[in-house]
């Protein structure tokens, strides 16, 4: 499956709420429940791909006094080359973990770490990442998930709040990190409920 929008090979599912609430139950379970909770958030409430989670840094997330802050700084570094670095607003449910995270492995704590750390290694790679989402969604039976899928709600769930948040789906495409809005329009599922409401109004 491209991971670009462009509509080659079948696109990762939308993943419901209570879908959601499944896969925050059985990671709260898990063995490190903090860190796992952070994936988990860092790709259904802030959009990030595989390797973007993979690849942040404590640096990117913290402000100036070196605390969690109200923003993600993703740099292009950590994103698609020149063009995918952007800043994400932060959510409260994100940033409220990630503060839960940062205060149970204070020595994971450090502005130059990955937020996403490896008992085995410095942290995990995009391949990982993307086999993590997997592994769960196969043990909850979810099918057609994958890790594309939490990124894939997010844009879809931001473009239909756009316009009552006040914005346009420009903003989805800046939030997204894509260079292209057709790019963005791509990954957005239609709702049959939304069209028959827009018609009552035309």
């Amino acid at each position: 499956m491209r991971g670009d929008g462009r509509g080659q090979g079948k696109q990762a599912k939308i993943v419901q709420n209570g879908e959601l609430k499944k896969l925050l139950e059985l990671v709260d379970r898990a063995r490190n429940p903090e860190r796992d909770r952070v994936i988990v958030l860092l790709s259904f409430k802030a959009g990030l791909r595989a390797k973007e989670i993979a690849k942040l840094t404590w640096g990117m997330v913290t402000g100036a006094d070196g605390t969690v802050g109200d923003e993600i700084a993703l740099t292009n570094g950590a994103s698609k080359g020149k063009a995918g670095g952007r800043t994400i607003p932060m959510h409260a449910q994100l940033r409220e973990a990630l503060q839960t995270l940062a205060a149970s492995r204070p020595e994971k704590f450090r502005q130059d770490l990955p937020v996403i750390y490896s008992e085995r290694a410095r942290g995990y790679s995009p391949a990982r990442i993307s086999i993590w989402f997997g592994e769960r969604f196969h043990a909850l039976g979810i099918t057609g998930a994958s890790s594309h899928s939490g990124r894939r709600t997010f844009i879809t769930m931001a473009a239909r709040k756009v316009v009552e948040a006040g914005g346009s789906l420009r903003d989805v495409q800046q939030l997204a990190g894509h260079s292209a809005l057709s790019t963005t329009q791509g990954y957005i599922e239609g709702s049959t409920q939304a069209k028959r409401n827009l018609i009552k109004l035309i």
